[in-house]
């Protein structure tokens, strides 16, 4: 077994199927020793546990449900990139996290939200797993989640 996927057993995570796109695009496309994922939503089985906007209001997605959302979209992500290189013991870098959050006008916490992507990777890779981010509210994402990662990770060269 490989440390990447021991280190997801002994953190009682299954690394998911790749999600099926949901318009024209590759889940992952790999540029010389760089692997970038498209905009990875959190589909559990191939549906979205949650739809909505982020916020502290009445029928919204809580800052708190939204964390745990971006941390699966953070391991669809890591299944993107596995299905593309096979070992993950090749990622010698996580490079840069992008979270983008549907945020109602007055959440301004997308930074928290995010946190669940970068959280996962860090638990996942290690000091390799710490990376650049930005954190962005929108208007709207795909199907109404709540949040959407992308990742960039690097690769050793192949030996």
């Amino acid at each position: 077994m490989s440390r990447v996927l021991d280190r997801l057993a002994e953190l009682g995570i299954e690394l998911p199927q790749v999600a099926a796109p949901v318009a024209a695009y590759a889940p992952a496309v790999r540029t010389g020793d760089y692997v970038h994922t498209s905009g990875q939503l959190p589909f559990v089985g191939g549906e979205l546990p949650v739809r909505g906007k982020v916020g502290t209001g009445p029928g919204q997605v809580s800052p708190e449900t939204a964390r745990d959302l971006a941390r699966t979209c953070a391991l669809n992500a890591v299944a993107a990139v596995a299905s593309l290189v096979g070992d993950l013991d090749r990622v010698v870098r996580v490079v840069k996290v992008v979270g983008f959050v549907s945020s109602d006008p007055a959440f301004t916490g997308q930074p928290g939200v995010v946190n669940g992507a970068s959280t996962l990777l860090h638990e996942v890779f290690g000091e390799a797993g710490v990376h650049a981010r930005s954190a962005v509210g929108v208007a709207v994402l795909p199907l109404d989640s709540p949040v959407e990662v992308e990742i960039v990770v690097e690769l050793a060269p192949e030996a």
